[in-house]
C-alpha cells in the first residue's frame, strides 16, 4: 500500500491529558490521536510531534507528523478526529507534505505562551488557562529581566537534568538554546502574558523562566538575577517552576519548503 506523510496543525486542553506522549495505563494526546486514526484506517498508525508538552499544558499550535495511506482524503479525515477527539483535541490543518519531513526536527523555531492572571480575586474562567497572582507584581521589573533571556545561553539554570536518550531534549544532553524573543505585555483587567520563541526547548524550560519572573515581579529578586542565574547554571538558585495551565505551545516553525 503507498503511502505519504501528512502533517497536521493540532490544539488540545492539556489538563484533560497526562501528557502529550503515549503512556501506557492513562489518557494522553498522542494516544487519543493515535487511537482515533485507528479507528478510522483499521491499521495502526504512529504520529511524530513537534515536541511534547507535560501534563496540564495546551497547545494552540502543536504540529505532528504521520504517514497515512494515500488513499486518504485529508479534509475528510479531519472531520473523522475532530468528531471521536474533540473537544478537547482540535485538528485546524492537515496536509500533505514532503517524505523527508519530520515534525521535530525540520522545525526551525517553537514559540509558548504564559498566562498570568495578577487580580485579588481569581476568575473562575481563567482556573484552567492561566497562574492566579494575587499580590501586585511589578511588570517592568519582569520585561527588564526579560532582555538577559534572549540569544544563545546555556539554559541548565532553567532546565530539568534529561535522562540518558531522553527524546524530549533535541541536543541530548545540551541546555544551550538561541531565543529569538521574550517579553511580557499588559493585556488588561489584570492579564499579563509572556511570549517566547526560540530554536528549541529543554524541559520545562518555559515554566522555570516564568517562575523566576514572578519571584522578580514579586521584588523577592532583582532583575539583574536572570543573567547572574544563566551565567551560573545552577537550577537550585532559580525559582520552582510555573504550574502548567498557563502554558501554551503556540506555533511552531519551518522551512518555506515544507509549506
Amino acid at each position: 500500500m503507498a503511502m505519504r506523510r501528512a502533517r497536521m496543525t493540532i490544539a488540545y486542553k492539556g489538563d484533560q491529558f497526562h501528557g502529550f506522549a503515549t503512556n501506557p495505563g492513562v489518557d494522553t494526546v498522542a494516544s487519543t490521536i493515535e487511537g482515533a486514526l485507528a479507528q478510522i484506517l483499521q491499521e495502526e498508525v504512529k504520529i511524530t510531534p513537534a515536541g511534547r508538552t507535560d501534563a496540564g499544558v495546551h497547545a494552540w499550535g502543536q504540529i505532528i507528523g504521520a504517514d497515512l495511506p494515500d488513499r486518504v482524503n485529508l479534509p475528510v479525515l479531519m472531520k473523522q478526529l475532530n468528531s471521536l477527539c474533540g473537544p478537547s483535541i482540535a485538528v485546524r490543518e492537515a496536509v500533505w507534505t514532503k517524505p523527508d519531513f519530520h515534525a521535530r526536527y525540520t522545525a526551525l523555531w517553537r514559540s509558548y505562551r504564559y498566562t498570568v492572571l495578577n487580580t485579588e480575586t481569581p476568575n473562575p474562567f481563567m482556573v484552567d488557562s492561566a497562574w492566579h497572582i494575587m499580590k501586585p507584581l511589578k511588570l517592568r521589573a519582569m520585561q527588564l529581566a526579560s532582555d538577559a533571556v534572549i540569544g544563545e545561553h546555556d539554559f541548565s539554570a532553567f532546565c530539568r537534568k534529561p535522562k540518558p536518550a531522553d527524546e524530549n531534549d533535541t541536543f541530548e544532553h545540551s541546555m544551550r538554546r538561541h531565543v529569538m524573543n521574550a517579553d511580557w505585555r499588559d493585556l488588561g483587567e489584570g492579564v499579563l502574558r509572556f511570549d517566547i520563541r526560540a530554536n528549541a526547548f529543554c524541559h520545562q524550560m518555559v515554566r522555570a523562566l516564568v517562575g523566576t519572573f514572578i519571584e522578580i515581579g514579586l521584588g523577592k529578586r532583582p532583575p539583574s538575577d536572570m543573567r547572574g542565574l544563566i551565567v551560573s547554571g545552577d537550577r537550585a538558585q532559580a525559582a520552582p517552576v510555573a504550574p502548567p495551565q498557563g502554558l501554551i505551545l503556540w506555533e511552531v516553525g519551518y522551512p518555506a519548503d515544507c509549506d
